[in-house]
């Protein structure tokens, strides 16, 4: 028996178990930026007729992240769904607490799972694949370009695949790999759901050379992202300026975030996007936060310290409120 795979979002979820009304949460329980582009109106026509691929979205994605070729998915979420059963049988490496859908769905697809140490300078040469989330989701490790086109290197000498996760990587496009995706085994995911605040509408895309994405698009069949959901991105990218003050906000609300959780005595790790707090009080402040209406996320994995995720606050309102909530737990 299979159990699902919890993230954070599940707001609903919280709201019945700790009886507090949905519209009265403040939920910080995800990475998503809280201030997401203005999608203008979608024309009629995105509703009525279907998708098509020649419309020039995937051109506009390999522009944007400085890519050869970019292949789009109803977001990097199905990527990572339909690669590992394309990728030859072996041992694939997971960091030991990181996004939880790899090491499930490479077990469904007969890979062996074992533990990736994202310190180490070289892979083990039992490794056949490698996934690793750049920056890390929840622990913000990052990894050097050198680092990871080593790993490339040396899988790709054995025939194995590097897969990097860059989901949270748009503030900071100069550490992406997605200019060297015409490497074979190099797989590169990127989602518009973080950076853009558009989780809802399903959208990324798979860098890779033609052998993967040729591969990936006879897997997940025709129509894979919807015309309103083309019409959001392709506005999104082309949206420069957006992109400019969204990067300089974020870098700004990121170090804010991070510093309010270290003022009340929390080791923190961040992203422009995120900050991460390990303390074997998590389950705790977790459920002290959820009592004053506010959603984080908990890991709390077999033998490992507790931690918790808080995503950034929007609105100055939301800030103060969390703001007094650390302060009354702390008190």
């Amino acid at each position: 028996m299979t159990h699902p795979i919890r993230h954070g979002g599940n707001l609903r979820e919280a709201a019945r178990r700790h009886a507090i009304p949905f519209d009265d949460w403040l939920d910080l329980s995800t990475g998503i930026n809280p201030r997401g582009y203005p999608v203008p109106p979608v024309p009629p026509d995105a509703w009525r007729r279907l998708p098509e691929e020649d419309d020039g979205l995937a051109d506009s994605a390999a522009r944007h992240y400085g890519a050869p070729l970019a292949l789009p998915v109803a977001g990097s979420q199905a990527a990572i769904r339909a690669l590992p059963a394309l990728l030859p049988r072996g041992t694939a490496g997971i960091a030991p607490l990181t996004y939880g859908e790899y090491a499930p769905v490479f077990t469904r697809a007969g890979h062996a799972i074992a533990m990736l140490d994202v310190g180490a300078h070289d892979l083990p040469g039992t490794f056949d694949h490698v996934i690793v989330a750049n920056p890390n989701n929840p622990t913000a490790e990052r990894l050097s370009r050198d680092t990871l086109l080593r790993w490339h290197e040396h899988l790709a000498s054995r025939g194995g695949t590097l897969i990097v996760d860059e989901a949270f990587a748009d503030v900071d496009p100069a550490s992406s790999l997605a200019g060297e995706t015409a490497r074979e085994g190099l797989v590169v995911l990127r989602s518009v759901g973080k950076f853009f605040g558009l989780a809802g509408i399903r959208a990324g895309f798979v860098l890779a050379a033609p052998s993967i994405t040729d591969a990936l698009r006879d897997a997940l069949g025709a129509w894979t992202v919807s015309g309103p959901a083309r019409h959001a991105v392709e506005a999104a990218f082309a949206d420069v300026e957006w992109q400019r003050e969204t990067r300089e906000r974020l870098q700004h609300d990121g170090a804010r975030l991070a510093a309010l959780i270290a003022s009340h005595g929390f080791d923190v790790r961040a992203t422009p996007l995120f900050a991460w707090t390990p303390t074997p009080g998590a389950p705790e402040l977790q459920q002290a936060l959820a009592l004053r209406g506010i959603w984080t996320r908990l890991f709390d994995p077999p033998g490992m310290t507790p931690s918790l995720r808080i995503g950034l606050p929007g609105a100055e309102g939301d800030w103060a409120r969390l703001t007094l909530a650390l302060k009354e737990i702390r008190a």
